[in-house]
């Protein structure tokens, strides 16, 4: 089922709360037990049969191209698009730079989520409909998770600002599209584009609507190993997951 799958990573912000590290280098690159984030990403998306990844790029673009020319991933190519609007826009941004790419099925990815291949697998093995956001459950949830509302396997709602009484799991930053599914969320980005502060908007507040309209799937990955990337502590918790990765060999095929 993966190998019609394609794969967009949303990666050309700077990551100004990592500085130093991301003082000239996109935290894509940042290196996590000999591997960049990104490649970690390109391999465990190759260990799920994506064939092709378009990396939305801005910030220090020139490295993301450099480090791709590098990188040797068996079965996937990997190509980048720039966003000259990085600096003043989100990532809807970015979405609207991409969208000609948002086709057939494809996984939209947040550039700075760290996860094995596990993860993808549940989500292409649990996906029912044509929109699906991967979501993972924890005991306690602070002000920068991205929070969801649940209906059984339906989103209900999705933000950061949720009450926390109402919420039941948090976006990891990973969506499957199938079907018409790009095609619905691109119909409600451009609504989102068109309102005064729309350009200042995350992607997900397009699918927070859409989920009022259209029913919005969810799919747990509880028990499998991932991390977002967005502060410096982040990036110790991450470097390990990724050192168990290398001693276990589960992106090589050993386990």
């Amino acid at each position: 089922m993966g190998l019609s799958v394609k794969a967009i990573i949303l990666s050309a912000g700077q990551g100004k709360r990592l500085l130093p590290l991301t003082e000239s280098q996109p935290k894509c690159l940042l290196p996590l037990a000999g591997r960049t984030l990104l490649e970690w990403q390109l391999r465990a998306l190759a260990a799920n049969g994506v064939t092709e990844a378009t990396i939305v790029v801005g910030f220090a673009a020139e490295a993301v191209d450099y480090a791709l020319a590098d990188m040797e991933i068996p079965g996937i190519r990997a190509k980048t698009l720039y966003n000259p609007f990085y600096a003043v826009a989100d990532n809807v941004g970015s979405c609207f730079v991409v969208r000609h790419e948002m086709t057939g099925d494809f996984v939209l990815l947040n550039g700075d989520t760290l996860f094995e291949p596990a993860v993808l697998a549940k989500l292409l093995a649990g996906a029912t409909g044509p929109v699906t956001v991967t979501i993972d459950r924890k005991e306690r949830y602070d002000a920068d998770d991205m929070k969801v509302r649940l209906d059984g396997e339906r989103l209900v709602e999705i933000g950061k600002a949720l009450p926390l009484d109402t919420v039941d799991g948090e976006s990891i930053g990973m969506l499957l599209f199938r079907e018409d599914g790009g095609a619905r969320f691109l119909r409600m980005l451009d609504t989102v584009l068109r309102e005064p502060d729309g350009v200042r908007r995350w992607y997900l507040s397009a699918i927070d609507r859409l989920s009022r309209t259209d029913r919005v799937g969810v799919v747990s990955i509880e028990g499998s190993e991932w991390g977002e990337v967005d502060f410096l502590a982040d990036v110790d918790r991450a470097g390990q997951l990724a050192e168990g990765w290398v001693a276990s060999g589960r992106f090589d095929g050993k386990r």
